[in-house]
């Protein structure tokens, strides 16, 4: 990714590594839940991410026979719609991701840079997506994949072990792409950073924490509007399809921005559940959000506005709890 934040040397001194361990938000956490679904520690660097992906129309006219000449993408969609079982009543159903494209990835990075000092950023790719060089899937996904290689944060997600994760690795074996940092895995769990490790404190999935199954699991939405935090607006996943055949590539960027934006509050809120943030942390962590989104609205990225004005309405509405 071309990365806003300058790159850093994970090796730590001793005197590093005994101040990372003494301060409060890496200290473990014992007792709530049961081990391997809440999270130990919050490490110095987080991304909180999301992506959006739209079926893949060069997919779908290499493997369906009936697609295979077909000019418009919509046509090819709905061919792939249709070998994904669609009925009257749910026409563009959820397809095998192998057989969707990433268009979109967008994250919140927050990063202690000492006691008391953390940076927050609002990332997406493609940065500009009037720029067709910077939408192909492989420019979206690369600088993602080196960008996690090289820094190593810890990723969290909202049902991102099963979903996004899956669909990243899917599409990067599609596509060729090369990405060792991100892949390693250590000798043993201690010894270093493990996105691929069920219940590793480095790949944290908000699903799974909080979760249950089937119809029993709460979608983000559900969760984050009854905690005062925007989900869905006008925008929702089964939108995005459509938007991308009519071009709106830069709305799609903007959805995902905001639901990067709620599943990083939804992690304040279990992280301060688990004892990582009292209550006056909490709310400082929080009061950082608002003012990135402001500082960012004040950047030209004007479509935050609403995304602002929603998460004050929503907390208004749930203190008379």
């Amino acid at each position: 990714m071309s990365h806003p934040l300058s790159r850093v040397d994970h090796r730590r001194t001793r005197k590093e590594t005994q101040a990372r361990r003494m301060h409060p938000e890496s200290l473990p956490r014992h007792g709530i839940g049961y081990t391997g679904f809440m999270f130990k520690m919050v490490h110095s660097e987080v991304w909180a991410f999301d992506m959006e992906w739209t079926p893949d129309p060069l997919a779908g006219r290499l493997l369906y026979p009936e697609a295979a000449k077909l000019e418009r993408d919509e046509e090819v969609f709905r061919i792939m719609w249709e070998r994904g079982g669609a009925t009257t009543e749910d026409p563009t159903p959820f397809l095998k991701m192998a057989i969707c494209r990433i268009v979109s990835i967008a994250a919140v990075s927050r990063q202690r840079l000492g006691p008391g000092e953390i940076s927050l950023r609002l990332l997406s790719l493609p940065h500009d997506p009037s720029d067709s060089e910077e939408t192909f899937e492989a420019a979206v996904l690369q600088p993602f994949l080196d960008a996690l290689g090289d820094r190593h944060p810890q990723i969290v997600g909202y049902n991102s072990l099963a979903s996004d994760l899956k669909i990243l690795l899917q599409r990067a074996t599609i596509l060729g792409l090369e990405a060792p940092g991100f892949c390693q895995r250590p000798e043993k769990p201690w010894e270093g950073v493990d996105y691929f490790a069920r219940g590793s404190d480095f790949n944290v999935d908000l699903k799974e924490i909080l979760g249950g199954w089937g119809h029993a699991a709460p979608s983000l939405h559900q969760l984050a509007v009854q905690s005062g935090i925007p989900g869905k607006m006008d925008v929702d996943g089964n939108s995005v399809a459509g938007m991308w055949l009519e071009g709106r590539l830069d709305e799609i960027v903007h959805y995902n921005e905001f639901d990067a934006l709620s599943t990083y509050l939804l992690w304040l809120r279990v992280a301060h559940l688990g004892g990582f943030f009292d209550t006056e942390g909490y709310e400082k962590e929080q009061r950082r959000v608002e003012i990135l989104i402001e500082d960012e609205i004040g950047k030209g990225r004007s479509h935050l506005e609403s995304y602002l004005v929603e998460w004050k309405r929503l907390q208004a509405a749930v203190e008379a709890r």
